[in-house]
């Protein structure tokens, strides 16, 4: 998927055999404002073991993979399940003609036969806290957009510094509630990631662009790698001498399956939400926005198409480019769909004030510049 400017909280959506919720559920808040009804549901944990800054919980065992992604640890040896497709770039990196792992899989035997990934971080959550009042001190409602926003970014250069004092931690402040709420995020970065195993594109991409962003979805979407550390269990930047990272908490896994109206939960780092955005925005994204972004992209991946197809070697290096761009390219067919079928724009205004490109939309298939030789 497309690198995601992130906020940064937890999402959760919980399944029961009648019905679902989501939304934005923020770790630190569950004891105050969900717990109650989680357990109602049939969640059989504390709020605590799902975070907490004194034990270790769940949240040690999710990751912010990469810029974009989300991780789980499922082993005490440091190996982590991501997606297929936030593992693609890797998996591509390490493929040659003679050697095309984005085809047939990639397998490590042994951790000797793990694959180095420079530039790869993974990122756990040490703590979150609420810094609204932090930020927003000496803002006021008669500034300038541009005098606030400056100082607002101050403000938050000078509560980073000193959350992270000699830490060696990341920290990053996020927006929340369209700016209303600023929350910090900590984080131990790990710089050692190795790639375990891949499964061939037939399964790992099955269906192609045809079913992306289109449920159900009956594709292998995974890939293995193992975070390692110094031999302190600390972050460290690669070296042979490295060792497995060994996890405050992993995943179990569970082999017995699950039953009808068991307690489904999803924990992860999610991309940002347009859900505050006015009607005249809506309108933009409809009719000029999308349509272009489509109509321009239809136009790149036919040529990259073309040349993948004439030259394996050339398929091989626009793999992660192309699917990458044809990701978003399908979201924002499909982003165009929704709007018109559930009639957004209708509930929000009266009339349109633009109108559509009349660009036609050409269906490409990601299968055919990936898949063939």
């Amino acid at each position: 998927m497309k690198r995601l400017t992130l906020s940064l909280i937890f999402l959760f959506t919980i399944f029961s055999s009648t019905f679902a919720k989501e939304g934005m559920w923020i770790p630190t808040l569950l004891q105050k404002y969900n717990i109650e009804e989680m357990t109602q549901m049939g969640f059989k944990l504390t709020a605590e073991d799902i975070y907490s800054v004194n034990h270790a919980s769940m949240k040690d065992a999710v990751v912010l993979f990469g810029s974009g992604c989300t991780g789980e640890v499922i082993s005490d040896d440091g190996l982590l399940i991501t997606n297929h497709h936030c593992g693609f770039s890797q998996i591509q990196n390490h493929s040659t003609i003679n050697h095309d792992y984005l085809t047939d899989g990639f397998w490590a035997m042994n951790k000797s036969e793990e694959l180095t990934n420079p530039g790869l971080t993974v990122q756990f959550l040490v703590k979150m806290e609420d810094v609204t009042a932090a930020v927003l001190t000496n803002t006021t409602s008669m500034m300038t957009p541009e005098v606030r926003a400056d100082t607002i970014a101050k403000n938050t250069e000078r509560v980073k510094k000193r959350f992270i004092g000699k830490s060696g931690y990341l920290a990053d402040i996020k927006p929340l509630f369209n700016g209303n709420q600023y929350y910090l995020y900590l984080y131990e970065v790990f710089k050692d990631v190795r790639l375990v195993g891949a499964p061939p594109m037939s399964i790992g991409k099955f269906g192609g662009d045809t079913d992306n962003w289109i449920w159900p979805r009956h594709t292998g979407d995974f890939s293995l790698f193992r975070i390692y550390a110094g031999k302190d269990n600390k972050p460290a930047a690669y070296s042979p001498q490295n060792v497995p990272y060994h996890p405050k908490k992993h995943f179990p896994i569970n082999i017995k399956g699950f039953k009808e109206g068991d307690f489904t939960m999803v924990f992860g780092n999610p991309g940002s939400t347009q859900r505050y955005i006015p009607s005249q925005a809506i309108d933009l994204i409809l009719n000029q926005s999308d349509p272009v972004k489509v109509a321009i992209r239809t136009t790149k991946l036919n040529i990259w198409a073309d040349e993948m197809k004439a030259d394996p070697g050339v398929r091989i290096q626009y793999s992660s480019k192309y699917v990458s761009n044809a990701n978003y390219w399908k979201k924002w067919q499909g982003e165009i769909k929704g709007l018109e079928r559930l009639e957004v724009l209708s509930y929000m205004v009266s009339s349109s004030h633009f109108k559509r490109p009349t660009t036609p939309i050409r269906n490409v298939s990601l299968e055919d510049p990936i898949f063939s030789h």
